[in-house]
């Protein structure tokens, strides 16, 4: 377990925001300890919108040499996991463009993406995965965001550019969808006991 999941969103932010002052400064350990602590985020982000593990993979080296570049000019104000997917959310988008296309993701390319999370034991894993192939793209988006990142919804909607109403009501959609696999996998489990 790392030191930036077991503090606060206050605590974690503020360290993002000292290595990246690193950063500007040259200072290589800086960007190591940043790229340990946000690689999870900004890959998984990366592959939501993506849908494909080699451009996510792109995506992330891509990000962080944008960030190495940005570091001298960037201006803390407490978030800078939303600064860091914000340059990740822009390259996928430049990314989508450049290729004109849009693909599934499979279900082998989410699990490479959940083993990286720490804290997860396999079964963990496995019930991950399939309750992330039942939601849409935006709302596996929405999910990865608020649940892996710790966004709030309201730093959602402004890195998605969607409606607060619409980001609340996809959210709310993608939680009952996965109650209700939940609950039918539950139900399924009992009656074959």
């Amino acid at each position: 377990m790392s030191y930036l999941s077991t503090v606060t969103e206050t605590e974690r932010e503020a360290q993002l925001d000292r290595y990246i002052a690193g950063v500007a400064k040259e200072d290589w350990e800086a960007m190591t300890q940043l790229y340990n602590a946000t690689r999870a985020s900004v890959y998984g982000f990366a592959l939501s919108i993506l849908k494909n593990p080699q451009d996510a993979e792109d995506v992330l080296h891509d990000c962080y040499l944008q960030i190495h570049a940005a570091a001298p000019g960037y201006r803390s104000q407490g978030k800078a996991l939303a600064w860091i997917l914000t340059i990740t959310r822009n390259l996928c988008m430049q990314k989508l463009r450049e290729a004109g296309r849009y693909q599934h993701i499979e279900a082998e390319d989410w699990e490479k993406y959940v083993e990286a999370q720490s804290g997860m034991d396999s079964e963990d894993r496995l019930v991950l995965l399939a309750c992330m192939e039942r939601l849409s793209d935006e709302e596996r988006q929405i999910v990865m965001l608020h649940a892996v990142s710790g966004f709030k919804h309201r730093e959602i909607a402004k890195l998605l550019k969607l409606p607060l109403p619409t980001v609340l009501s996809k959210y709310n959609r993608a939680l009952k969808k996965l109650k209700q696999y939940l609950l039918k996998e539950n139900a399924y489990e009992e009656q074959r006991n």
